[in-house]
């Protein structure tokens, strides 16, 4: 059975069945070979990875919390003033403390190793593209690596802070005091940041389902209103539920939706150019051979 067309020295050649599942094992060990690479410096260089990064928004001095309180001055909104007195943290397990590690250098293998795993299946599914698509290709991946990143930027800058205030301060009763298990903290941190980093990527499946033709601009025109209720909706979810947050959330989703209406315009454009020229060239052959 012949699948995806392999360029080798001897030109271009079918691949198996069994070729391509080989070819598509090896794709799947580098990408686990760099996972495993970034778990293995993240799990070596604990010091930085916890005091300076999982660790730094609940503190006062955390950039975030800085410019927030400095915002709360200039507009006399002392609510804006978040994550003014440090949050202690207490681990309850014996090896709690050990798979916590492990558990962080994971999420940070998968966050950092994600160029990589797109590059990976990238070039799986290069052979089975044409010239023009292959070209389109690689510049998504870059694409969609750069926008992950923004996204877990976002939700590490913006989202965590307000999030990990909202959620230490909260309280049913004075009677209830909060001691906030190291587990709990890391668990709300990392599905912040990876839930915004995967949100980011919005314009990418957008370009994907319109070339499948799952999608159209009209359709998501049409549904624009539907699409504001949905992202208000996810927003409330990934969000502590206050409106700054929400909004917050929101804003940047909509702009997202509306690039993604422009990418999948494009899209279209390009679908009918190339429908266009395919004709184009079907009648010149046509002609050619009545000729």
């Amino acid at each position: 059975m012949a699948l995806f067309r392999k360029k080798g020295k001897a030109g271009e050649k079918e691949m198996s069945f069994l070729q391509h599942l080989e070819e598509l094992r090896w794709h799947i060990i580098r990408s686990i070979l760099a996972i495993v690479f970034f778990m293995i410096l993240a799990f070596i260089f604990k010091n930085f990875l916890f005091d300076h990064v999982i660790l730094a928004p609940k503190n006062p001095a955390f950039f975030t919390n800085r410019l927030l309180c400095h915002l709360g001055e200039i507009f006399n909104t002392p609510s804006l003033c978040i994550n003014t007195k440090p949050l202690n943290l207490i681990n309850i397990n014996m090896s709690g403390q050990l798979t916590t590690h492990f558990a962080v250098a994971m999420v940070a293998g998968l966050i950092l190793a994600f160029p990589v795993v797109l590059w990976e299946f990238w070039k799986f599914f290069r052979p089975a593209l044409k010239p023009k698509e292959a070209k389109y290709a690689q510049g998504t991946v870059f694409a969609a690596s750069g926008l992950f990143f923004i996204g877990v930027a976002f939700g590490y800058f913006m989202l965590s802070p307000l999030s990990i205030h909202f959620l230490s301060t909260y309280e049913i009763s004075a009677e209830v005091t909060n001691q906030i298990n190291i587990r709990s903290y890391i668990s709300t941190l990392s599905s912040i940041v990876l839930a915004t980093g995967l949100i980011f990527e919005l314009p990418i499946i957008t370009f994907f389902l319109t070339k499948v033709g799952l999608i159209t601009p009209t359709f998501m025109r049409k549904y624009r209103k539907h699409a504001i209720v949905l992202i208000f909706i996810i927003a409330a979810i990934i969000t502590p539920p206050d409106v700054f947050s929400q909004t917050l959330v929101a804003i940047p989703l909509l702009l997202l939706y509306e690039v993604s209406i422009f990418i999948s315009t494009g899209v279209m454009k390009q679908k009918e150019k190339d429908r266009e020229e395919f004709f184009k060239d079907d009648d010149e052959k046509t002609e050619t051979a009545t000729s």
